[in-house]
């Protein structure tokens, strides 16, 4: 069936490509086998015989008539129909009784069944079919109980059972190959939702773990390039934090890389996600750089232990909340960090004033905010940011406790 359906495969999407040559090239079909059956006597003494009859010209032009209408059968099939039921009528009553007109009106029929719907196949069928039957036994040259009156039923009814068995299939397989596109479709955009979820993951951790880093080793840098003349040693001491957060920038890209890098599942972690826990340790790094920081923590805990998501989200707003303090803040600036537990959220307040002067801020187009963001609208949270009445800054994030 298979080299079957490949050889004759050229040949079906030419027919598809051309309906109406496709169209006229059955009506000729049609033609002939009418033509030829009209010289045909079904009841010869041993089954058909040839030869015996010949056609009226009125018979030959009537199923010219209708082979030409079969023509433009799929752009208009019921009129087609109508033409056809019209021709088959006027052969019945005054024709010859055996010319097989009615061979177009059941080509028609078929149309009609295949290409509507199966309320309009009921109707017009069942129409056709009593009309054409109707006709032929009561007023028809042949006996009401002809088998030639029989056959016009029988082929009539056959013809739109066919269609429209042949219309089911086509909406069927259409439906199928509709429902794969679709999945198609959906696995495709699922996939590219996840990458770009999944690179917005990896920039806003990368962005958070740089950021911090680096604002932290500028400033230092700076310090230690200050006081190198007059106080070697506290620029020692700046270059040993510069050193220190270097280091740890490093380990935290090398272990981002390292997962990415994976092409299996990754293995366990050797350093805990950053947290809550180590928000002492984040703090003094910001301290040794010359940021007074005040923290206020009050959780209750008694419900469980925080989740690891809010955790680390909690975390991530400080840090950023943090590093654009020390980066954007004026001398002598102050920050005072609070975490406490509302109900059924985690508010994180992060609190600027300003510092003494005005900062020397660059103009850029940072992800930070834009990441805190992101980081509290994906567990279903909130972040807001903005200045103070009176100088500052403000960050406040609410964070589900679930």
């Amino acid at each position: 069936m298979t080299t079957d359906l490949g050889r004759f495969a050229p040949t079906r999407q030419w027919m598809r490509a051309h309906p109406l040559a496709t169209d006229a090239v059955l009506a000729f079909g049609a033609l002939v086998a009418m033509v030829v059956g009209s010289f045909a006597d079904p009841h010869g003494p041993h089954g058909p015989t040839f030869g015996t009859r010949t056609p009226e010209p009125f018979s030959l032009l009537l199923m010219l008539l209708g082979s030409a209408a079969l023509v433009f059968r799929r752009r208009q099939p019921i009129a087609v129909l109508a033409v056809t039921c019209g021709l088959s009528l006027l052969e019945l009553t005054t024709g010859e009784p055996r010319a097989p007109v009615a061979m177009c009106t059941v080509i028609a029929l078929y149309t009609v069944a295949a290409l509507t719907d199966r309320p309009t196949t009921w109707r017009i069928g069942l129409l056709t079919m009593a009309g054409l039957t109707g006709v032929a036994m009561l007023a028809g040259p042949l006996p009401w109980y002809a088998q030639e009156n029989l056959g016009i039923f029988a082929w009539t009814g056959m013809a739109a059972a066919a269609g429209d068995a042949v219309r089911s299939r086509r909406a069927f397989v259409d439906a199928i190959r509709e429902r794969a596109e679709r999945a198609e479709r959906t696995r495709d955009e699922e996939a590219r939702r996840r990458v770009a979820e999944e690179r917005l993951r990896i920039a806003r951790d990368l962005h958070d773990v740089v950021a911090h880093h680096i604002a932290l080793v500028n400033v230092q840098a700076g310090v230690a390039a200050h006081v190198m003349d007059k106080r070697p040693d506290q620029a020692k001491e700046a270059l040993a934090h510069v050193r220190d957060a270097s280091r740890s920038a490093l380990n935290e890209l090398r272990a981002t890389v390292g997962l990415l890098r994976q092409s299996g599942d990754p293995e366990a972690p050797t350093e805990p996600a950053p947290g809550l826990g180590v928000l002492d340790e984040l703090v003094d790094t910001f301290r040794h750089a010359g940021l007074p920081v005040k923290v206020i923590v009050q959780l209750d805990c008694g419900t469980g232990p925080l989740p690891a998501a809010v955790d680390l989200a909690a975390y991530r707003v400080i840090q950023e909340a943090l590093t654009n303090v020390r980066k954007h803040a004026g001398p002598g600036a102050r920050a005072e960090v609070s975490v406490v537990r509302v109900g059924p959220s985690v508010e994180v307040t992060v609190l600027d004033d300003g510092g003494t002067e005005p900062a020397d801020t660059e103009p850029g187009g940072g992800h930070g905010l834009l990441g805190m963001r992101e980081r509290a609208t994906a567990l279903g949270g909130s972040c807001s940011t903005g200045p103070r009445f009176g100088g500052g800054y403000r960050v406040h994030a609410v964070l589900p406790w679930a």
